[in-house]
């Protein structure tokens, strides 16, 4: 089946294919500052839904997706510099947070969406550690800047729930969303 994917994620587009899934990527280019007050579920479903709507060309599936992480209230999105990186790692050190991801599909006819939450929790870091884990450059454009499927998996002691939804796309949901008659 093919599917069009609203990003130009490179691991969203790699858990697709390893679905099973030919991707055509059409990223969606829209705003995607929180609006005041907004939680990170409902900053996250807006996102998903507005970019599965922004790729209006194809009659295929379309799959979307926005991540965040959040330490409480306080929501961690993709670092703009490097002190930010470092200092959203030091937030995180010896904490639990949340990964959250809201998700959509758009099939002709139908629209399905939700939101999926993890909890991850990173060990106690040292000063070290963060800057070792920057000098891989990994950070970049990575929510609560880090990856977990990469070399920031030594920065967690714990993940509870989806680890796809960690890396970007919660795969049991969407994969079931694709696949629903």
């Amino acid at each position: 089946m093919r599917v069009v994917l609203a990003s130009a994620s490179p691991r969203r587009r790699a858990l697709l294919e390893a679905a099973g899934f030919v991707v055509v990527v059409c990223p969606a280019d829209i705003d995607e500052s929180p609006l005041a007050v907004e939680a990170p579920d409902q900053l996250v479903r807006r996102l998903a839904r507005a970019k599965a709507l922004a790729c209006v060309r194809f009659d295929d599936a379309v799959v979307a997706a926005d991540t965040t992480v959040a330490l409480g209230a306080l929501i961690l999105n993709k670092p703009i510099d490097d002190d930010d990186a470092a200092r959203m790692l030091r937030l995180l050190s010896g904490r639990a947070h949340t990964v959250f991801t809201g998700w959509c599909v758009r099939r002709p006819g139908r629209l399905s969406e939700g939101v999926v939450a993890t909890s991850v929790t990173f060990r106690a870091l040292h000063e070290t550690d963060i800057e070792a884990y920057l000098a891989t450059g990994e950070h970049r454009d990575k929510a609560g800047a880090y990856g977990i499927q990469g070399a920031a998996a030594v920065l967690v002691a714990r993940v509870e729930g989806s680890l796809t939804n960690v890396i970007g796309l919660p795969v049991d949901d969407v994969v079931a969303a694709l696949r629903a008659p």
